[in-house]
């Protein structure tokens, strides 16, 4: 597996760089925010590992830059401690974010889990269903909208696979945590709201009153044919 560190601190980027390739990791390392576009159009790593806080973009513009053309996994990596800057960074896009300081086996379990999102594994099998002007095809992890393709990330396809594979019930917030996210996120419920958010804004015609993707608040969300 191919991890693009992105961290304009070099002492931090040659520790990650060491501690990943000891546990198998193939690590490619950029120092600025340009500079971690081009290296994740060239090398295509299967995870990208970013700070937010670099000399020349602002993380979420790294964000937003790699969302226009690659659903790769994005975990963030930042000392920014706000609550504000984790949502704004998952709402942009990222997969998941880590907050310094940090365990590294930890970091290593969230990578893990993110590519883990990231990859293509249901078998061929898999049906396509239809959920209004929805189709969801489970084989090739794609969705459209009235015949528009519509491009997830790897979370956002997650969380809608496994509402789909539940279809018409309630599927509760911890369970939702649990696969999507991993037992470490039980009680993350803020990725709920931000992915539940951004999946009805692709997904919805009326984003503000949905009719396919339902909150029931306390307990959790279902995908309603």
């Amino acid at each position: 597996m191919k991890v693009l560190v992105v961290d304009d601190e070099p002492a931090l980027a040659r520790a990650l760089a060491v501690n990943l390739r000891a546990h198998g990791w193939d690590v490619v390392t950029a120092a600025d925010g340009r500079g971690a576009l081009d290296a994740a159009a060239t090398t295509h790593p299967d995870v990208v590992l970013l700070d937010l806080g670099l000399p020349d973009l602002d993380g979420t513009e790294v964000v937003t830059g790699l969302r226009g053309w690659t659903t790769v996994p994005i975990v963030v990596l930042s000392a920014r401690q706000h609550g504000e800057d984790k949502v704004e960074a998952l709402d942009l896009g990222a997969d998941d974010y880590v907050a310094k300081p940090f365990a590294m086996n930890e970091l290593l379990a969230r990578l893990r889990a993110a590519v883990r999102r990231g990859a293509i594994s249901a078998p061929p099998t898999e049906p396509q269903v239809q959920v209004g002007d929805l189709l969801i095809d489970l084989a090739r992890k794609r969705v459209s909208r009235a015949g528009e393709d519509v491009r997830l990330t790897p979370t956002e396809w997650a969380f809608l696979e496994l509402l789909t594979r539940h279809l018409g019930k309630l599927v509760p917030r911890a369970q939702i945590l649990r696969e999507v996210w991993g037992p470490a996120y039980d009680t993350e419920t803020h990725y709920l709201r931000v992915y539940s958010a951004q999946l009805r804004r692709k997904l919805e015609a009326d984003p503000a009153h949905p009719r396919h993707l339902i909150t029931s608040p306390g307990l959790g969300y279902t995908l309603e044919p």
